[in-house]
């Protein structure tokens, strides 16, 4: 959804930017916006002066985007999007992912820990379990030019100092890509600005029901340094109150003995353990520090060309998780070790932009370091798979006692991650225009994990490792090369066609070790070493080394005619694509690329004299041999293909200037997810996914996970002058309709769905010359709708202890901001 502002005309401020794009970027930071279904940029629409009768109401004015990699006005561009204007991301209170994500009907988010994100557009979602090695992300992340969708997932970025967000549903293969096969979400940040200094500080507090009291403070500078030179610096730190209690509880590993465990006979009990986890026990343990921020250097060198170096970080410390266990109670679990989460990251970034002749030409490079640390309870694994199967009877000392087999994680997670871009776009005012360009993006992920149990017998652990049960320590590429451009084409003042088309290349690959030791398994691990042996970065050998290839091209037609100024149509048929790669367990096959073909048809239109604003389209996406992840044997993810399935829905937003003081907003997306053919869970000799089976796992016409039938939102503001004052008072619902949890018919009825839920969030503040003052209630009504629901192992093993990540619980604040 979009939001919209109603506000007077006034005369805009003054530019100094010189180049023509910048120009642009320049004027959608300073103008008045609202923020609106749209999906491109446009060149900036005037409105007819309103006469007197009208001045009672107050119309609604556009933004500029660049989703077409253009600056255009977002009512002109064809494709189904939704805006988060600046204005919209303050009166909204967006801070984070799971904040901004709400406000989007077509984007759905799986967000199980800190750094582990897991983003969703218009259905395509097979059930991803989120695990490290898991399949690329489907929908594409950006910072500025810049990508910023790590082989895990999204960032989770502070949103402060934001020009806007712009969610792009459906596939933009063409213009952005392997990792945009269902859509898009771009943060765009605002720019330095050498006209004039401003600056801002705001300070907050707030309280979260059953939880503790949390704290954020943020500041902008921007430096005029020269009459062609800026400095723009953003900064904020930020304190999340904990909700979830770890609780006092007792666990007893037992089991009997199975075959091949001597001397006593199989079935015979294994000794009972008791453990306890006082030393863990904590109230609100999930709390969470967050500290960043970002610098900007912008210098126009002369009229045609500019260059803007960037640096941008942040620092991510989360204690437990934010996830329930309903069999220990509402908002409660028990868990005994220590859990918390570090995600670390600093990305540089160099934008060049200038001109040849009468074409714009933009060069982007940026480079992300990102680490990940974490120390996670494993315990339930060892409770249900080891007793169950009487694996405790394996693990003892070095003296031959047996010990508490449960486990727990310490891992770390390095990513790298640099990206080139160099395009040129022909005058936005031809009649025959082009964005033309290569990209090439590189990629890897260091993955290391250890499985520990405390006193864990020398011949049990990994050499090298001690206690250390299961070694994981890899290496990932994921390697993406291309050639991409788009051709529009007026056929007349009304009628425009757009034909698009990308040429990529992947190399995608993983190699290192995992496993046990050759003490505990014959058939995994050391057992399984490549020969001759050598060292893996610390590992015993190396027992994975595969590489995967894969080449091909996206296409994409567009019509788009002109009903009259304020009203279009337009009809699109697009492309979109997510790479294969290689399986943790080497046994299993390399998994393919999935491919996405969308048909759309879709509206954007102005009313009432620019007081109403309606915009939707309706569309079909075939997903073709869609990779489905779970988690299999020993809890390492499995990647195969999975036939295909097929996403119709509506999406629609409106924006409505009531009166001069009034405005309603509102989105609403429709989705119908389902499998076009029974996912059997096998594939043939030549690694197509089997269809024809007795009992699949998940027949045609079962419903995708994680995306609900309908997803949508309403926003009531009402401002007002109080004692020279300006204030404001704001209402909005959220709901999201039920979910399933897994794909596979079985699975998801031992984890259940996720129920639909509504939520409700309240402001209200006042400004009075430079200070402002905000109050605000989010989930009123404190609402334990869900987000998330799993197990930490296979499903069919552990799917009897659930976990739940629920809504944040009724969170009141109060924030004061002083401008400069």
């Amino acid at each position: 959804m979009k939001k919209y502002r109603t506000t007077r005309f006034g005369r805009r401020h003054a530019l100094v930017a010189r180049l023509p794009l910048a120009a642009a970027i320049h004027l959608a930071f300073l103008a008045p916006v609202f923020a609106a279904d749209a999906d491109q940029d446009a060149t900036t629409t005037t409105t007819a002066p309103r006469t007197a009768a009208k001045e009672k109401t107050s119309q609604l004015q556009t933004i500029t985007v660049t989703a077409q990699k253009r600056s255009e006005n977002e009512q002109t561009v064809p494709i189904s999007m939704n805006v988060l204007s600046t204005d919209t991301l303050q009166q909204m209170n967006v801070k984070n992912l799971d904040d901004y994500v709400k406000l989007l009907p077509s984007v759905a988010i799986q967000n199980l820990y800190l750094g582990f994100s897991q983003v969703y557009m218009r259905g395509v979602a097979s059930g991803s379990n989120g695990n490290h090695s898991g399949p690329l992300p489907s929908v594409g992340m950006y910072l500025d030019e810049q990508p910023i969708t790590t082989i895990q997932g999204a960032l989770d970025m502070n949103i402060y100092d934001v020009e806007r967000v712009e969610a792009l549903a459906g596939p933009q293969g063409t213009l952005y890509g392997a990792s945009s096969e269902s859509g898009t979400i771009r943060i765009i940040t605002n720019k330095p600005d050498p006209s004039a200094f401003s600056a801002s500080a705001s300070a907050e507090l707030n309280t979260i029901d059953h939880g503790g009291i949390g704290y954020v403070t943020e500041g902008y500078v921007n430096l005029p340094i020269s009459s062609n030179a800026a400095l723009r610096m953003v900064g904020w730190s930020k304190t999340d109150a904990g909700y979830i209690d770890n609780v006092y509880g007792t666990r007893t590993y037992t089991g009997t003995y199975p075959d091949g465990v001597g001397p006593p006979l199989a079935g015979t009990p294994i000794p009972p353990i008791t453990v306890n986890n006082a030393d863990r026990v904590k109230d609100h343990y999930n709390d969470a520090d967050t500290r960043g921020g970002r610098a900007a250097l912008k210098v126009d060198l002369n009229e045609d060309w500019s260059i803007m170096p960037t640096v941008a970080g942040q620092t991510q410390h989360a204690n437990g998780i934010n996830a329930f266990d309903p069999g220990v109670g509402d908002l409660k679990l028990t868990h005994f070790f220590p859990e918390n989460f570090d995600d670390r990251w600093v990305q540089a970034a160099l934008t060049v932009k200038g001109k040849i002749g009468n074409f714009d030409l933009t060069y982007a490079v940026a480079h992300l370091n990102r680490d990940d640390h974490y120390s996670q309870d494993y315990s339930d694994y060892a409770f249900w798979y080891d007793t169950l199967a009487g694996y405790g009877a394996y693990i003892h000392d070095n003296n031959g006692n047996l010990i508490n087999p449960a486990q727990h994680i310490i891992g770390i997670d390095k990513y790298r991650k640099t990206s080139n871009e160099l395009r040129i776009s022909s005058p936005a005012e031809n009649r025959l225009r082009f964005v033309a360009g290569v990209f090439d993006e590189v990629q890897s992920h260091n993955i290391n994990q250890q499985y520990i149990i405390q006193g864990l017998g020398s011949d049990l652990s990994v050499t090298g490792w001690p206690n250390t049960l299961w070694l994981t320590q890899q290496d990932r590429k994921d390697n993406d090369y291309a050639a991409f451009g788009e051709v529009n084409y007026d056929f007349t003042d009304k009628l425009t066609a757009t034909v698009g088309a990308r040429r990529y290349h992947t190399d995608n690959g993983l190699k290192g070790f995992y496993g046990f030791s050759a003490g505990y398994s014959s058939s995994q691990g050391e057992a399984t070493c490549f020969t001759p042996l050598a060292p893996f970065e610390g590992a015993p050998c190396m027992d994975l080394d595969k590489d995967t290839k894969e080449d091909g091209t996206l296409g994409k037609v567009n019509f788009t005619y002109k009903i009259d100024a304020d009203r279009m149509i337009y009809a699109t048929w697009s492309q979109g694509f997510r790479p294969g790669g290689i399986n943790r367990r080497g046994t299993l096959p390399p998994y393919k690329s999935d491919s996405l073909d969308n048909y759309e048809f879709g509206w954007k239109t102005q009313w009432l004299d620019h007081h109403l604003l309606w915009n939707g389209a309706v569309f079909q996406e075939n997903w073709k041999n869609f990779q489905f992840s779970l988690l299999g044997q020993n809890g390492l993810t499995e990647i195969r293909n999975a036939n295909n399935a097929r996403i119709r829905g509506l999406e629609t937003s409106l924006g409505w200037a009531v009166t001069y003081n009034l405005t309603l907003t509102a989105g609403l997306a429709l989705y119908d997810a389902v499998l076009t053919e029974n996912y059997c869970g096998t594939t043939d000799a030549n690694d197509q996914p089997v269809t024809n089976c007795a009992d699949p796992q998940a027949p045609s016409g079962t419903r995708l996970p994680l995306t609900a039938k309908e997803k949508g939102n309403l926003t009531a503001r009402y401002s007002f002058d109080f004692h020279g004052m300006d204030s404001y008072l704001q209402a909005a619902g959220f709901f999201e309709g039920r979910r399933g949890t897994d794909l596979r018919i079985a699975e998801n009825a031992i984890i259940g769905d996720m129920p639909g839920y509504g939520t409700v969030d309240l402001s209200a503040g006042f400004k009075k010359n430079l200070w402002s003052f905000d109050f605000y209630l989010k989930n009123a009504f404190d609402n334990r709708g869900q987000l998330a629901r799993y197990a930490e192992c296979a499903i069919d093993t552990c799917g009897a202890q659930t976990y739940i990540v629920p809504v944040q619980p009724r969170t009141i604040g109060f924030r004061v901001t002083r401008d400069f």
